[in-house]
Formats: C-alpha cells, sequence, structure tokens
C-alpha cells in the first residue's frame, strides 16, 4: 500500500484543506446542474455521485476526491482570477470525468466504485451508459450557458481532452486482447485516459482567470504531468493498495489482466521474473487467489513497481517546474504544489 501524504504549506492549507474548499463551492453548483436532467438520468447520476441509494432517498456515500474541479478553481486563482468565475469550467470537468467513470465501470465489468456498487450493477448496463452520455451533454452545455468571454475556446479545450480520454481508453481495451503491449505505448495511453483531462483542467482554469497565453500553456503542463503520475499511481494502488481505501477488490486490476504500465514494465525488463510473468498473465483461464498473489510478487521483483514509482516522482518534479515557470500567486501555488503531492502519495 502507497503512503498517503498530507503536505502543509507554509501559511497556507493543506491539500485536504485545498479540497474540501473546492467542494463547497462546486457541490451546490454540480447538484444543480444534475437536477436539470430528465428525472431517469439524474436517478442513476445522483446515485453515482454518493447523494442517494438506489431508491432515491438521501445518502452520504463517498463522492470522490474532487481532484480536477479543484485544480480548475486553484488554476484560476493562480493567474489572478476568481474562483466564481471559474466554476462553471470546474462543474463541466467534474461532469466530464464521472462520465468516463460511468462508461470505464461498464466496460471493464467493475462492480464495485467507492466502497458501493457500480451503477450498471444497480441499475443495468443501458441506463449507466445514458446516464453518462447525459452527464457529458450536461457538461458541454454548462460552458455554454456561462457568461464568460472564454467559454468557446474552453469548450474546444474540454473536446479536445475527451477525445483524447476516449482514445486512451480504445487503447486500454485492445490491449487486453495483445500480449505484446510495450512499455512507451502503455505510457501513451495512460496519456490519453488521465493526463489529458487534468492538463485540461488547468488549462481551463487559467483561460477562466483569462491567464496569458504562456500561462495557459505552462498550466496545461502542469496539469498533464500531474495526470500521468496520478494514473501511475492508480496502477500501482490497482495491484498493491489496500480494498478498504480504494474500494475495489484486491487485485482487480491483475484478475482482468489489465496491461498497467506497473504490468507492462515488468514484462519489458526481459528478467526471469518477467517471463514468469508472462506466462501468468497470458494464460486464458483465470487465475486462483495464490496465482494472483504470486503475479503481484513477479511484477515487483521483475522491477515494476519500482520504475513506475520512480517515473510518477519524476512527473511529480516536471509538473512543479511548469507551475514556476506560470508565474502563479504564491498562495495558489502552494496550493497547486499540495495537490500534486497528494495526488502522487495516497492510498486511494
Amino acid at each position: 500500500m502507497l503512503p498517503t501524504v498530507e503536505v502543509q504549506p507554509p501559511g497556507h492549507g493543506s491539500a485536504r484543506e485545498v479540497l474540501a474548499h473546492s467542494r463547497t463551492l462546486l457541490d451546490p453548483a454540480l447538484r444543480a446542474a444534475v437536477d436539470t436532467l430528465p428525472e431517469s438520468m439524474r436517478h442513476v447520476a445522483g446515485y453515482h455521485f454518493g447523494w442517494w441509494d438506489e431508491q432515491g432517498r438521501a445518502a452520504t456515500a463517498d463522492s470522490g476526491k474532487a481532484v480536477r474541479p479543484a485544480v480548475v478553481l486553484t488554476a484560476a486563482k493562480a493567474v489572478g482570477g476568481t474562483q466564481a468565475e471559474a466554476l462553471p469550467a470546474a462543474v463541466a470537468v467534474e461532469l466530464v470525468h464521472n462520465f468516463t467513470l460511468l462508461h470505464d465501470d461498464v466496460m471493464d465489468g467493475d462492480r464495485t466504485r467507492r466502497h458501493r456498487p457500480t451503477a450498471w450493477s444497480v441499475f443495468g448496463l443501458g441506463s449507466a451508459i445514458l446516464a453518462g452520455d447525459a452527464l457529458l451533454t450536461l457538461a458541454f452545455d454548462v460552458l455554454a450557458r456561462s457568461d464568460h468571454p472564454n467559454a468557446q475556446e474552453g469548450a474546444r479545450i474540454l473536446s479536445a481532452a475527451v477525445l483524447a480520454v476516449q482514445d486512451g481508453q480504445a487503447a486500454d481495451l485492445a490491449f487486453e486482447k495483445r500480449a505484446d503491449v510495450g512499455l512507451a505505448e502503455c505510457v501513451r495511453m495512460a496519456e490519453g485516459k488521465t493526463g489529458a483531462l487534468l492538463g485540461c483542467s488547468a488549462a481551463l482554469g487559467a483561460l477562466f482567470g483569462r491567464a496569458a497565453p504562456d500561462q495557459v500553456d505552462h498550466l496545461r503542463g502542469y496539469g498533464e504531468c500531474l495526470g500521468l503520475a496520478f494514473q501511475l499511481v492508480d496502477d500501482l494502488l490497482g495491484v498493491w493498495g489496500d480494498p478498504s481505501a480504494t474500494g475495489k477488490p484486491v487485485y482487480s486490476d491483475l484478475e482482468n489482466r489489465k496491461k498497467s504500465v506497473p504490468v507492462v514494465a515488468a514484462l519489458a525488463s526481459e528478467t526471469t521474473a518477467a517471463r514468469e510473468l508472462g506466462s501468468l498473465y497470458h494464460r486464458k483461464a483465470s487465475l486462483s487467489a495464490a496465482e494472483l498473489v504470486r503475479a503481484a510478487e513477479l511484477i515487483e521483483r521483475a522491477g515494476g513497481r519500482s520504475w513506475t514509482q520512480t517515473r510518477a516522482n519524476t512527473l511529480l518534479s516536471d509538473a512543479i517546474d511548469h507551475l514556476r515557470a506560470a508565474r502563479p500567486t504564491p498562495d495558489a501555488e502552494a496550493e497547486l504544489t499540495a495537490l500534486a503531492e497528494l495526488a502522487c502519495h495516497r492510498d486511494h
């Protein structure tokens, strides 16, 4: 299990406090947006967000970390803008993120997310897919209804990110049927799946904060590096994460034969452990509990775990370099640094 790190920037709130503050701004606007959906899709979406149970009764389930909208709001602050002006962009990003989660759960067949049954396992495949589609549509509607002068450019940035996420997900699905996935293409897939939307989040925040073009570019670079690091940590948690923290079954990625970065890095090592892992991982029959444990051991012995953690640490450093180049305000720089540290050193 990876350690959880809470960073306390001097004179400013911790990452947890930044996320909590972002939540207080985001949640009312997010709920108001979802309330405009047709009832059938609103019901599934509200369940997915943890706001109510399958019967529509109020609940207080885990709604996720909401890192992306926090990045939007803090990036706007970093360039001298207001978080209120950037709120539509934060809502749009969170809607898009949850659209991807609803669809990912369907495609991966995952039955648990955030410590409760996934939406598709409760309401059915079709309902979950439609709810995801509704969230995607709503995201662009939220941007269109904002009166921000950069809303149209923001919609183009968000659209490009959505396509990159979908391309990354398509590659991820294709990898499941291939035995010859290379490490470089696996990293490119992760860049699309997670790096694109976090890069978009930081760029949208800067754009809605009325930043200079070079500030938008550097904050996008911050988000893209952070996003890839975030995905690499997710990949590590998919093998070694504690189910009580992650909300997903132990060794879920291995059981699904995911070509995650630690797995592909291990297979590429050409070691004895890699060869044994390959024979296990490419077997058609389901892996037993003992074989799943052995696969995790082999990934570590072949260097997949250390390679992935080292790469995540390098990306974190690159993200901070981009952040500093964007000339952020001191308090927002501390907060975005704290968010990056938390995202890369977490247990769920």
